[in-house]
């Protein structure tokens, strides 16, 4: 049996929707992204006009950061507190600013930053600008109370938002618990900063302007809108939308399955020696993790038997961009060869959740057997 790591959730809500679209004459940026951004908004109790779709969760942060004026070049040292644990995606764009960039250690239950862990890292920052938190394969990270900006990355973890944070960044990746083939969304705390990353993810220009004059940029002669910052091409389609939209609909339904699965490994793992579940106080489910005190030896069992594992985030400090940021993180460094994820997503089937399970044990019960054998002949001499 075949048991892939993650696999796209597309419903036949989803292909209706896209189907709806392309019967009209709009297809990119139109009324099916603002009834996303509506629907966004009453689902998870974020206030009327601070969602703004985009086209990728790493656009979503490209915006809050060039709100926070991470992108601008003038000389001043921008130190940034983040996590090394996580899709690159977050901290390259911060890189690419000049950035400063501080690596905050994490919480060994959850592996995300704790609040704790983030004043440390600040204490002596004179020049503190943001602080990234990510809410890591679905669990809530805290967010700090800090004299600054503060990020919340729940690219991986649609369904948790925090009104403390001042912009929330998510994903609808192919593999995320909703998708629009890519897609993301940014909320801010602040309705002014909503309306300017509306600006910003066009070009800078006003689409309403443009919509209200016919998308004509001229009449007697005289321009019709302005640009005054110079914006990027990351909104979103109604093609992508639309899925969206299906996606909204059915969201309770893909939260339980995926709950219901992590809770039948999470029952069974608490009977396998050397392995734990990582789970945190508010998880939506992205993805299954365990730390496993013998990762390569369970990989290699499940991957022969056939089922896919994946550490999935790599730590960032091993990549050249990021070494010269490398600090001593005592926790990360205790579990960067135990944690590993295994399948988790809306196309498991109760059968192939079962194999795993069931896989996870024989391996628990060789590695006993094994064990037992060494001990026997350990008193044998």
């Amino acid at each position: 049996m075949k048991v892939v790591m993650c696999y796209p959730y597309v419903t036949p809500g989803m292909r209706g929707e896209v189907q709806d679209t392309l019967k009209t004459r709009w297809i990119g940026q139109y009324h099916k992204v603002d009834r996303f951004e509506e629907m966004f908004e009453k689902k998870f109790g974020i206030e009327p006009g601070h969602a703004v779709a985009v086209n990728s969760g790493t656009s979503a942060l490209e915006l809050a950061y060039d709100l926070i004026g991470l992108t601008k070049n003038d000389g001043t040292l921008k130190e940034v507190i983040t996590t090394p644990l996580t899709c690159t995606a977050t901290n390259i764009p911060l890189v690419r600013y000049g950035c400063q960039l501080h690596f905050c250690d994490i919480d060994k239950s959850s592996l995300c930053v704790t609040p704790s862990e983030i004043r440390k890292v600040a204490r002596g920052l004179d020049n503190l600008r943001c602080v990234v938190v990510v809410s890591l394969a679905g669990i809530k990270a805290e967010i700090p109370d800090v004299p600054c900006p503060v990020v919340s990355d729940n690219c991986q973890a649609l369904g948790i938002y925090d009104p403390k944070a001042d912009f929330t960044a998510y994903s609808f990746q192919a593999i995320k618990h909703i998708t629009t083939g890519d897609g993301g969304m940014l909320v801010c705390k602040d309705k002014a900063m909503a309306d300017e990353a509306k600006l910003r993810r066009w070009f800078g220009i006003d689409r309403t302007k443009k919509l209200a004059n016919n998308w004509q940029p001229y009449k007697n002669r005289a321009i019709l809108f302005d640009i005054k910052y110079p914006g990027y091409k990351f909104q979103m389609t109604d093609i992508a939308a639309g899925m969206g939209i299906a996606g909204l609909r059915e969201w309770e339904e893909i939260l339980e399955q995926r709950k219901k699965i992590f809770e039948m490994y999470k029952r069974e793992v608490k009977h396998i020696k050397g392995v734990e579940m990582i789970d945190g106080k508010e998880n939506t489910y992205w993805l299954a993790g365990l730390l496993v005190d013998d990762r390569d030896s369970f990989s290699k069992f499940m991957m022969e038997r056939g089922i896919e594992t994946n550490v999935m985030h790599v730590r960032n400090d091993i990549y050249d961009i990021f070494k010269p940021f490398k600090a001593k993180l005592p926790n990360l460094d205790s579990i960067d060869d135990k944690y590993l994820y295994i399948p988790l997503h809306n196309r498991l089937t109760p059968k192939q959740v079962r194999y795993v399970i069931k896989t996870m044990h024989q391996w628990d019960w060789q590695r006993r057997n094994d064990e037992n054998k060494g001990n026997k002949g350990r008193k044998a001499l």
